[in-house]
């Protein structure tokens, strides 16, 4: 069963219906509140922090990292790849300078007859091969920890609709819910920014690390994340992995990165990442709204011995 807020209801009628709620029989419902009340006083939604995991007016650098992957790659682009490029920009342009000035009409009135330079071609050959070897090498490092991820502490399935993102946890029961943009007013009311923010959030714990299964279900979307650096495209009938790991809870943002239609710019992606116990209640509320038991869950998680 999906858990659809009523923004979710307003906006998915509104589209025809894109996706159904699925009501649990009545003594399950009646159940449902007082249990849902028992937890939710235990967690509580963190509020955006300015200039953490989400853009910043006039900003023009990369955003802060806080997964191991976006430390590495972030230390490989400042300290490795920025240099590089600017050292080469700087040794083109004044060779070009160089070479408008010193071989312009006016200074050679008689053309040179060479043709070409065999130790400035070897030159300018091995050169540039040097520095893409020195590229690659921490390169490779940073592909090979991407997709080598640590074993998972908790896995998410992420499955990308026309124009919203769909969220399970089978690790916990099958807790399920649609993520759809807020309109102006409740982001404000929430403290987030507006096109980013969404009714209902992804909750990791801190300090853990997240398995992320990617599809689509009807065409081809992408799951950025900037400051987790994570961007995995969501392929219909395939299902994509990538993870991450953050330790500094907080409330980070992104976007679909794949042009899907014409709501393309509107389906954002909101992580929460908190500490274990707010997450363990976060955990506890969803599935009393869901009517998810704890042996459901144990049945679920717990993987067979003889398996």
């Amino acid at each position: 069963m999906r858990l659809l807020s009523a923004a979710t209801l307003a906006v998915l009628s509104s589209a025809g219906g894109a996706a159904q709620a699925q009501e649990l029989p009545a003594p399950e419902m009646a159940n449902l509140p007082a249990a849902a009340e028992a937890v939710a006083a235990t967690y509580t939604p963190l509020r955006p922090e300015p200039g953490m995991g989400q853009p910043t007016p006039w900003g023009i650098d990369i955003l802060p990292q806080v997964t191991p992957i976006g430390e590495e790659a972030l230390r490989m682009v400042h300290w490795l790849l920025n240099p590089v490029m600017l050292g080469i920009s700087a040794l083109v342009f004044a060779l070009l300078v160089w070479t408008v000035l010193r071989y312009r009409a006016g200074a050679n009135p008689v053309p040179a007859t060479f043709s070409h330079n065999v130790r400035l071609e070897v030159t300018w050959t091995l050169i540039p091969a040097l520095i893409l070897v020195i590229i690659a090498v921490p390169s490779f490092r940073l592909l090979a920890n991407q997709y080598d991820p640590p074993k998972a502490d908790l896995t998410i399935k992420v499955t990308g609709y026309q124009w919203y993102w769909g969220y399970e946890y089978p690790d916990h029961g099958g807790i399920s819910f649609d993520a759809v943009m807020v309109n102006r007013e409740e982001a404000d009311k929430r403290g987030a920014p507006y096109l980013l923010e969404t009714d209902n959030r992804v909750v990791v714990p801190a300090g853990k690390t997240v398995k992320l299964l990617i599809t689509a279900a009807d065409v081809l979307h992408s799951w950025a994340l900037p400051s987790f650096w994570v961007k995995m495209d969501a392929v219909p009938g395939r299902i994509n992995e990538t993870w991450f790991k953050v330790d500094r809870p907080g409330v980070y943002y992104g976007q679909c990165s794949e042009l899907c239609g014409t709501k393309h710019g509107f389906m954002p992606i909101t992580v929460e990442v908190v500490p274990e116990e707010q997450f363990n209640a976060w955990v506890a509320k969803m599935q009393a709204e869901q009517g998810i038991t704890p042996a459901e869950t144990a049945a679920v998680s717990t993987p067979d011995p003889a398996a």
